[in-house]
């Protein structure tokens, strides 16, 4: 029960290793003119490292990161480092924020001011949160995990414990990625503690098999045209877009020590999705500030958690049977999608009724799977306006 006071703190020995491998990169070759085809381009990782190298600066990133009260506790058996901003509104609603892979806490360095003081930043008192900020077991500086069953049911029961331990009664989730279901199971597994579930992607909303002409004709227009849509997305990640997870949840600890070793590895392995999966047309940058970027590859890499993080897929695939079996039964608690057009599981309502009670749908004209950091104002409105309509 015990919450220890935690402060970043990375030693200049780490930071110089880190220089001294960037300095020593082994680069490989590329076939001219694949362009991003093959993977990320050499000429782009080279210029991308070189800013790394020289021009990053983690002490300013490690200075803001601790702006944010950060805390360590255990549960279950595992270690939790979380953020802890309370808000000046003594009414404010608790909310745990829940990031996903290959992501961090660092998605919502510019979403937790205009939370927890929205007057601040130009908004309404009555809209204000206490925000918890936790990473998940296994990632960052709540990593590594040494046993097994970390998938999202266990996840969310230990956020429900968490947000005991804080003294939160009642309070909301938000998530996207594997935060949306860790999100989705807190308020599943915990309905009458959970006000609402934000979400910006929902887990099994998409369309995984071909719609069938029986289907498609019970539906709208509209809805007909995002059907055929979601399953053409759903397909082409199948076929070209889905190697990273397969090796997650196969072989994660050989994946762990490229990963691990290589500082070039480990920036190459999460840049590409940071690229595929934003709303960009060619470079991640267009979307997510360049120095955000490289941040989140540092928290992977200062803490070593590559491997152990990517053991959440190796769970999602190996935990059948069990309390924390992924559950049949729909989830009753008040739930929000913000739909952000370059998701690239794109959701449709008529199957996330089936399974979730959808009582805010909105979609938007901008933004990709990392709205808090694509989109900061955007998705803190969706969640402002979510959490009136809920509580």
């Amino acid at each position: 029960m015990t919450i220890q006071p935690f402060r970043i703190d990375i030693p200049q020995a780490d930071l110089d290793d880190l220089h001294d491998r960037l300095d020593r990169t082994r680069w490989p070759d590329q076939m001219p003119g694949s362009g991003w085809s093959h993977g990320v381009p050499v000429d782009y990782l080279r210029e991308l490292a070189h800013h790394w190298r020289h021009r990053y600066d983690w002490r300013a990133a490690e200075a803001r990161l601790n702006e944010w009260p950060q805390f360590t506790t255990t549960i279950d058996g595992a270690r939790v480092h979380f953020a802890h901003i309370r808000s000046p509104e003594p009414g404010a609603t608790p909310l745990i924020l829940t990031h996903g892979w290959p992501g961090s806490v660092v998605e919502f360095l510019d979403v937790v001011g205009p939370l927890t003081d929205p007057v601040a930043h130009g908004g309404d008192a009555a809209d204000a949160f206490h925000v918890v900020v936790p990473s998940i077991p296994g990632f960052g500086f709540s990593g590594p995990t040494t046993e097994g069953g970390w998938e999202a049911g266990r996840i969310a029961d230990a956020w429900a414990e968490l947000m005991t331990r804080l003294g939160y009664e009642r309070f909301g989730a938000q998530g996207g990625d594997w935060g949306a279901g860790i999100s989705r199971e807190l308020g599943r597994a915990h309905p009458e503690r959970v006000i609402g579930v934000h979400l910006n992607l929902l887990p099994g909303a998409q369309a995984t098999t071909e719609p069938t002409e029986e289907e498609l004709a019970a539906l709208s227009p509209a809805e007909r045209e995002r059907t055929l849509l979601s399953w053409r997305a759903w397909s082409a990640w199948t076929a070209d877009g889905s190697a990273y997870a397969a090796l997650n949840a196969t072989r994660p600890q050989t994946v762990g020590y490229g990963l691990t070793d290589s500082p070039v590895g480990q920036l190459a392995w999460i840049i590409e999705k940071f690229r595929e999966w934003s709303d960009c047309e060619q470079l991640p940058e267009e979307a997510i500030d360049r120095d955000l970027l490289l941040t989140n590859v540092m928290v992977y890499w200062l803490t070593a958690t590559a491997h152990s993080a990517a053991r959440i897929y190796f769970e999602r695939a190996h935990t059948t049977t069990g309390r924390f079996a992924r559950p049949t039964e729909p989830s009753t608690a008040p739930t929000a999608l913000a739909l952000f057009p370059a998701e690239l599981q794109i959701a449709l309502r008529h199957r996330a009724e089936r399974t979730d009670h959808i009582v805010r749908w909105t979609p938007y004209e901008r933004g990709g799977h990392f709205p808090a950091l694509e989109e900061p104002e955007l998705l803190v409105a969706d969640v402002r306006a979510f959490f009136r309509q809920v509580r």
